[in-house]
C-alpha cells in the first residue's frame, strides 16, 4: 500500500489583497501560501508519506524572483527528506521560449535527491520505501512541443484546427503512457496539468497564461491507472465520483484562495492509499487558509444607511479575512453612506485587509423595463453593458454622465 500526497497550484508570489509582513519582508499573501505548504509538509511527516506529487504551478509568474524560488525550494527539500517528490511542470512554470529552462528545471540540473522533474510526457519508475510506483507525467501541453513534426499543420491555419490537433495529440500521448504502464503490476499514477471536459473552474481563468485546450475525461479515466492526480483547476473535485469503472480523477485544488471567485471553496490537498487495482483517498482541508468574505447590506429606503451596514459588519465574523462590502442602495440613500466609517469598522473588527467597498445603486424605473433590450434608450443600454462588465456602480454613474452630455451634443447638432 502506497501512501500518496497530492497537491497543486501553490502559486508562490500571489500578492493581491496583501500587505508587507514586517517579520519577513514578504507579502502577507505570499506568507499565506508558504504556511499552507509548511502545514502540508508537517502532515506528510506525521503520516510517513511514501510519495508526494506536485501537479504543477509552483509560482505566479514564469520568471519568479529568487526569494520566491528559495522559499519554495526549502519546502520541497523538507518534503524530499520524508519521501520521493515528483514535480510536474504547469503553465506558470514554463518559459516563454520553449528552448529556455523552466522555473523547476534547476531540481533536475542539480540532481536534487529524491526529486523527479516531470517536464516530459514520460513514465517514471519511482522507488519508495513501500515499493516501486509508476508515475506518468503529463506537463502542461505546449503546442510547439506536442505538434512538432506535424506536416499537416502547413495546411491548418485556424485556431480551431490547431486546438483540435493539440487535443488529439495529447490524447494519443496519454494512451501511449497507459500502454507502457500496463506492462507492470506496480501501482500506476497519472499526473497532469490541463483542463478536463466537465471540470468546474475556479479563478485560474483569471490568472492563467495563454489559451487552454481541454482533454476528454474518457481519455484519462482509464482503468489502466489507479489514481489520476491533476493540477491547473483551483477548485477541488473528483471527476469520476460515483463511478466504479474508473480510477479517481482528482483536482486537488489550490491550497489558498486566489480571489473572491474562490470565496466558498474549501482549500487543502489529497491523501490517498494506493495499490494496484485499489485506491482509497480523502481531501485534507487546511483550516487556516485565508478566508475571503463578502458582507452584503441592503440599505434602500433606510433612514441611516451607514448604521445598517455597520450592524451587518458587527454580526459577521471577519477576523483575519480578506473582506469586501457590497451595499445595495438607491439614488436617495447612496450619497448618505459614510464610506470612511464603514472602512474603519472593518479594520476595527480585525479584518486582514479591506478589499473593496462597493455601492450597487438600484434604479427602480429602469429595473421595471425588464430583461430584454427592446425599448431601452442608448443610455440605458450602455448602463447594462457596464453592469455586465462588473464596473463599479460609482464609475458607471460617472461614465453615464459623460455619455449623456455626448448624446445631448449629438442631438443638438442634428445627428
Amino acid at each position: 500500500m502506497i501512501k500518496l500526497l497530492h497537491f497543486a497550484d501553490v502559486h508562490i508570489g500571489m500578492e493581491n489583497y496583501g500587505r508587507t509582513d514586517p517579520s519577513t519582508g514578504l507579502s502577507t499573501r505570499v506568507m499565506d501560501f508558504l504556511r499552507r505548504m509548511d502545514e502540508m509538509v508537517g502532515f506528510a511527516e506525521q503520516q510517513a508519506i511514501d510519495l508526494a506529487i506536485f501537479a504543477g504551478d509552483a509560482f505566479k509568474t514564469r520568471n519568479p524572483n529568487p526569494t520566491f524560488q528559495r522559499e519554495f525550494a526549502w519546502r520541497i527539500l523538507d518534503l524530499a527528506k520524508i519521501c520521493p517528490v515528483v514535480l510536474l511542470v504547469g503553465n506558470h512554470d514554463l518559459p516563454i521560449n520553449i528552448k529556455k529552462a523552466s522555473s523547476l528545471e534547476i531540481y533536475d540540473t542539480l540532481r536534487v535527491p529524491n526529486v523527479t522533474l516531470g517536464d516530459q510526457y514520460k513514465l517514471h519508475l519511482v522507488e519508495t520505501k513501500s515499493g516501486i510506483v509508476q508515475v506518468a507525467t503529463a506537463p502542461y501541453p505546449v503546442r510547439a512541443r506536442l505538434l512538432e513534426g506535424d506536416d499537416e499543420l502547413s495546411t491548418r491555419r485556424t485556431i480551431a484546427d490547431l486546438d483540435s490537433a493539440l487535443r488529439r495529440q495529447l490524447e494519443l500521448v496519454i494512451r501511449e503512457l497507459a500502454h507502457q504502464a500496463d506492462k507492470s503490476d506496480a501501482p500506476r499514477i497519472l499526473t497532469g496539468h490541463f483542463w478536463v471536459d466537465g471540470a468546474m473552474t475556479g479563478s485560474e481563468r483569471q490568472v492563467m497564461i495563454g489559451r487552454d485546450v481541454a482533454i476528454g475525461l474518457a481519455e484519462i479515466a482509464d482503468p489502466a491507472w489507479d489514481y489520476v492526480a491533476l493540477g491547473h483547476v483551483h477548485r477541488h473535485q473528483n471527476l469520476t465520483a460515483g463511478r466504479n469503472d474508473a480510477p479517481p480523477v482528482i483536482y486537488s485544488g489550490s491550497m489558498e484562495r486566489i480571489d473572491f471567485s474562490e470565496e466558498g471553496d474549501e482549500k487543502g490537498f489529497i491523501y490517498a492509499e494506493i495499490e494496484r487495482g485499489y485506491t482509497q483517498w480523502e481531501f485534507v482541508p487546511l483550516a487556516k487558509s485565508r478566508r475571503f468574505l463578502t458582507v452584503r447590506a441592503d440599505v434602500r429606503h433606510a433612514g441611516n444607511p451607514t448604521q445598517v451596514v455597520l450592524e451587518e459588519i458587527a454580526r459577521t465574523d471577519i477576523e483575519d479575512a480578506v473582506v469586501r462590502v457590497i451595499i445595495k442602495t438607491d439614488p436617495e440613500t447612496h450619497n448618505l453612506i459614510q464610506m470612511k466609517a464603514i472602512e474603519q469598522a472593518i479594520r476595527d473588527s480585525g479584518a486582514s485587509i479591506v478589499a473593496a467597498i462597493q455601492r450597487d445603486v438600484q434604479h427602480p424605473a429602469r429595473m421595471r423595463l425588464g430583461p430584454t433590450p427592446e425599448g431601452l434608450s442608448p443610455l440605458e443600454l450602455m448602463e447594462r453593458y457596464f453592469q455586465s462588465k462588473e464596473v463599479l456602480p460609482e464609475r458607471i454613474e460617472e461614465l453615464l454622465q459623460v455619455a449623456q452630455e455626448f448624446f445631448v451634443e449629438e442631438e443638438s447638432a442634428g445627428y
